[in-house]
Formats: C-alpha cells, structure tokens, sequence
C-alpha cells in the first residue's frame, strides 16, 4: 500500500506558477490567430458593388459595413452552395402563407422578394447565378413593381 505524500508550499508554488504562465501564453496565441473581423478591402469593394447592383435595381440597401461584415469577401453562406438541394427547400420553405402544420401553403410571391438573393449571388459567386436564375425563373412569380 502506498502512503500519500504531501507537497511543500514551494512545490504547489510552482506548479500554480507554470499553470498560469502557461494559460497566459496560450491565452495570447489564442487572441493573436483569432479573427473576428472578416471585413478587409476586397469586402469593402464588393460591398460597395453590391450597394449598386441594389440602387441600380431600385431597392434599399444596407450600410457597405453591415454588408462587408456579413458577407464578407466571397459571399459567406450565400454563396456556400446556392444551387444546392438544401439552399433551394429552404427557400421554397420561406414561400408560404405562415401557417403550420396542415394549413401550410406554397404562395405566390412577387418577383422581388427573390430579387436581392440573385443580387447577391451576381456580386459575389457570379458563375452559380445562370443556375439560381434557372431555379427562380420555374417559380411562378407575379410582377410585383
């Protein structure tokens, strides 16, 4: 059988020393990789080419900050897959009447409401949007200016 030994006050000294010392670094590499800011100059840009594509289309838009921060510089998950199965039921699942359960609806919707998502898909992931257009061109659609 073995006795328990006990560590002087210098031992535990140290350890807690070498924990914290430790932690402390760690904590600093941590805060040196992380990145919390996606927006840099190629997201203020397309940002600013999205802002137009909006104005030019006569809807209003976000602030160019709000944009950059959201999307970043490749489209963020707008342009993760666009033309998926999962991308396109989760849109057709928004083009409803809002109930649930049996009382839900397809509807028809104007063409505007899926207007910004080809705006954006245009800016940021150009070669998917003959694709998407294809998908929102088999909704049917009212002329909704």
């Amino acid at each position: 059988m073995s006795t328990p030994t006990q560590q002087s006050g210098r031992e535990r000294g140290v350890i807690y020393t070498v924990v914290i010392v430790v932690l402390i670094v760690l904590s600093v590499i941590a805060l040196l990789m992380f990145r919390t800011d996606r927006q840099n100059a190629a997201a203020d840009e397309k940002a600013e080419e999205l802002i137009q594509a909006f104005e030019t289309a006569g809807m209003a838009a976000p602030s160019a900050d709000q944009i950059a921060k959201v999307l970043g510089d490749d489209g963020g998950a707008v342009c993760a897959d666009p033309n998926g199965a999962l991308t396109r039921g989760l849109v057709l699942n928004e083009l409803t009447n809002g109930a649930a359960g049996p009382g839900r609806r397809p509807v028809i919707v104007e063409d505007r409401v899926l207007k910004s998502q080809l705006l954006i898909i245009g800016v940021y992931c150009p070669d998917e949007l003959p694709n998407y257009e294809e998908f929102v061109e088999r909704l049917e659609t009212v002329n909704g200016t």
